[in-house]
């Protein structure tokens, strides 16, 4: 027998290490993010067809805006699980953009005040997740690794 017929069986499986916590707990709040997106520009765009904006265009076109945004969290959710290294610059951008958003709901008064606190602590949260040194090695993401291309 050859030795690749020898490493056929389910000995050569390849072997995956469980995902860190951190990992999926960014995932999660990257998934929680898409959730809220894709909610808020239903209603944006529901209210835009059948409620009695100012201007019923600019309240839909707003809504299908914030449905396609929400969809680059679910693509980061996606290649976290899968533990792909492109995943980080998705999960990056959306907690990125998170953070105005929450300095201006923090700005304005009433009810926004604690969307903007909950808006913050969870862009603040999915940075350092982001950038903890086991989420990037868990992507394959190393500190000074060069790639070919740098050549």
């Amino acid at each position: 027998m050859s030795s690749s017929s020898e490493k056929t069986g389910p000995a050569s499986a390849p072997v995956t290490a469980p995902r860190p916590p951190r990992l999926v707990a960014l995932a999660a709040l990257c998934g929680l993010e898409a959730l809220a997106l894709l909610g808020a520009g239903g209603y944006l765009l529901v209210m835009g067809l059948l409620g009695r904006p100012d201007s019923p265009r600019q309240a839909e076109a707003g809504g299908l805006t914030v449905i396609v945004l929400g969809l680059l969290p679910l693509l980061a959710v996606r290649g976290l699980l899968l533990r792909r290294s492109w995943s980080r610059g998705p999960a990056m951008i959306i907690q990125i953009m998170a953070l105005p958003v929450a300095w201006t709901l923090l700005q304005s008064s009433g009810a926004r005040i604690p969307f903007g606190i909950a808006l913050a602590v969870v862009a603040v949260a999915g940075l350092v997740l982001l950038l903890h040194p086991t989420t990037t090695a868990a992507l394959g993401i190393a500190p000074g690794a060069r790639t070919p291309a740098d050549d």
